[in-house]
This record gives C-alpha cells, sequence and structure tokens, in this order.
C-alpha cells in the first residue's frame, strides 16, 4: 500500500512539473491564437483554398499550421471548407498540418524540448501536409465522386452567383467591423473558453502520462528499442496512429520519453503521427474524401514520418548533438515563482473551460 502511494505521489510531482514548465508558454500560444482570431477574417483560410491546384494546397499547408486544432476538431472546418468548393488535395494539406501543429504546441515544444526541434515541427508538417495533398490530388482523378463532392459542387449555386454564400458574405464580415477592445475581448474569449475547453482536458492527460513515464518507466526499458532507430520509430508509429492526442497533449508526452532516451526522431514520429491520426478520425476522413483519397492520406504521413525521423537523427549527428540526451529541458529542475503562478492560472482555467462545455452541451 505505502508502495503504490509513493508511486503515486511520485506520478503527480513530476506531472505537476510538466505542467509547471509548460504553463507559460501554454497561456502565451493560447492569448497569439485569441488574437488570430480577433484580427484575422473569419473565411480566410476557406478564400484562400478554393480550387485544386498547388497554390491552394501550399496555402492551406501553411494556414493550418498556426491553427490550434486537435485532429477531431479540425473535421467540422474541413467539412465545411470541403462544402465552400476547396478541393480535396487542400483539405487533405489543412487536415494534416492544422492538428500536427498550433501556435500552443510550438510555444510547449520550444519550453519542453528544444529550439531546434520547435524549428523542425512544423516545417515538417508543412512538408508532410503538401506531400498529401499533391498525392490526394493526384490520385482524385481515378476515384468515384462521394456525397460530400456532390454537396460541394452544388453549394455554390445556392447562392444563384459563381461565388460561395459565404466568400460574398466575407466582404461585410460584421466581426471586423466592432471595436478593437471588442474584438480582443471576443478572441480571448474564444481562446481561454471554447478553444481550452476542447483540447484542455487532453493536454491534462498528456501531463498525467507524462507524469507516468517519467516517475514509472525506466531509461533501461527504453533502452529496449531506443539503440535501434527504425525500430523505435516504427513502435512510436504503431503507438500513435490509432492514439487520440493533440498536439499540445503529444508534447509533453514526448519530452518524458525524451528524458528516458528516446532519439529526437522517434519523438518526431509520435508528434507528426499522433496528432495527424486516430481511429475516431479516420472513419470521418474516409467519409469526406473518399476510401482511396484517405489510404493516401495515411500512407503519406507514415512515410514522411519515419522520413523525417530518419533525417532529423541524421541533422542531429551533423550538428554533434547526443540523441540520446538531446531534450534541452529538466522538467524536474527548479520552477520560479512566475511558472508557478502559470501553472495555478492555466490550470483554474482549463477546470474552468472544461466545466462550462460540460454544462453547454446538457443544456443544448
Amino acid at each position: 500500500m505505502n508502495e503504490s502511494v509513493s508511486v503515486l505521489m511520485n506520478v503527480l510531482g513530476a506531472s505537476w512539473a510538466v505542467l509547471v514548465e509548460a504553463a507559460p508558454w501554454m497561456l502565451m500560444g493560447f492569448a497569439v491564437a485569441g488574437l488570430f482570431r480577433a484580427f484575422l477574417p473569419g473565411d480566410l483560410v476557406s478564400k484562400h483554398m478554393g480550387g485544386k491546384g498547388i497554390g491552394g494546397i501550399l496555402k492551406a499547408s501553411a494556414l493550418g499550421v498556426p491553427v490550434p486544432l486537435c485532429s477531431c476538431g479540425v473535421l467540422p472546418a474541413a467539412a465545411g471548407l470541403k462544402k465552400q468548393g476547396a478541393g480535396k488535395g487542400p483539405v487533405t494539406s489543412f487536415l494534416i498540418s492544422t492538428p500536427e501543429t498550433g501556435l500552443d504546441s510550438i510555444a510547449v515544444t520550444y519550453a519542453l524540448l528544444d529550439p531546434l526541434m520547435t524549428v523542425i515541427r512544423p516545417l515538417v508538417s508543412f512538408v508532410t501536409a503538401t506531400a498529401a495533398g499533391v498525392s490526394v490530388a493526384f490520385f482524385e482523378r481515378f476515384e468515384q465522386p462521394t456525397a460530400a463532392d456532390a454537396q460541394a459542387a452544388a453549394a455554390p449555386a445556392a447562392c444563384g452567383t459563381g461565388e460561395s454564400c459565404c466568400s460574398s458574405e466575407s466582404r461585410h464580415d460584421p466581426e471586423l467591423r466592432k471595436p478593437v477592445a471588442e474584438r480582443i475581448r471576443s478572441g480571448l474569449g474564444f481562446a481561454f473558453n471554447d478553444l481550452l475547453g476542447d483540447i484542455g482536458r487532453w493536454f491534462l492527460l498528456g501531463v498525467l502520462l507524462a507524469g507516468c513515464i517519467s516517475a514509472i518507466v525506466s531509461p533501461d526499458m527504453i533502452g529496449l528499442v531506443a539503440d535501434n532507430e527504425l525500430l523505435s520509430m516504427l513502435v512510436m508509429l504503431v503507438v500513435s496512429i490509432p492514439l487520440y492526442v493533440c498536439a499540445t497533449a503529444s508534447t509533453p508526452v514526448a519530452a518524458a520519453l525524451a528524458m528516458k532516451g528516446i532519439a529526437p526522431g522517434a519523438a518526431l514520429v509520435f508528434l507528426l503521427a499522433g496528432p495527424a491520426t486516430n481511429v475516431a478520425s479516420l472513419t470521418v476522413i474516409s467519409r469526406l474524401l473518399g476510401k482511396t483519397s484517405t489510404i493516401v492520406y495515411l500512407a503519406t504521413i507514415i512515410v514522411a514520418s519515419l522520413a523525417a525521423g530518419l533525417l532529423v537523427n541524421h541533422l542531429y549527428h551533423l550538428l554533434g548533438l547526443d540523441i540520446t540526451s538531446w531534450a534541452g529541458t529538466d522538467v524536474h529542475g527548479k520552477s520560479s515563482p512566475m511558472e508557478m503562478v502559470s501553472a495555478v492560472v492555466l490550470l483554474i482555467l482549463t477546470l474552468r473551460a472544461m466545466l462550462r462545455k460540460n454544462a453547454h452541451s446538457e443544456t443544448s
């Protein structure tokens, strides 16, 4: 009994250390996401993703990088884009780059891992999303149209013009006419209520998983696969593909694995494949894009993740960095008062957002 209590206390202590380290960057990431919401037109993404050319795919990949949505949260947004006339290629790119990264997860990557991985993660996400979009656009010509395709084709005609209803409404976006202070308040409210309510529980779950790994998993256990770079990446791939984990929640888990000796390439595979795939989202994507496109979508993520992992390990070797002790932050180090306060504030805001979301779900 005493041993179980001791293990539980170690897990909670390690989880708290991860939360304290990540909290300031999480708060900053959500604040920036709120400002994006306040000052960017609501249909900015859809306006630049129409058609099936490489231009739309590149824009979708780039615009999806800073948007902080998880793999399930991005599905309704992608479905809306599809209905507004976006091609399968751009929609696929958006489905990958959006959940794999986000302003909040980029900030947490810098806090828990290292500056190099902070740059590599969104860059590889962009390349993977672009490759998948181009591949899906290529194979689209061999696939039978889905019901979603028919709806998307009919959507522009609903206005009786050559453009979609949404694009005509964008010229008169009421949000852009509001006072600056009101827009900032609305954007921050969205970030710290709606957005935090969507991913807050998954972030806390990721923190707890990181605490379990830190307290229970020994370096010897990780060493069973860590010595073989390709095997460790395959293990991360098998674990991450069916798992539901958002980009932010995956970061503390990857950091805990890194502190135990997992190479940056294997950690990157988990950071890329985990947020972009899970069993629930793949079933929806299959209905949205079709079976052939879904297979191409998943295959591209697998191949790109493994290739990126191998290249990243090689890059760390070239830079003279030790891939067994590459994470730049020790989550068990002494915390500053600012970090402690940030952790308490983030925890309170997360619990508040979760309660508001549950209450809204019960009343609706």
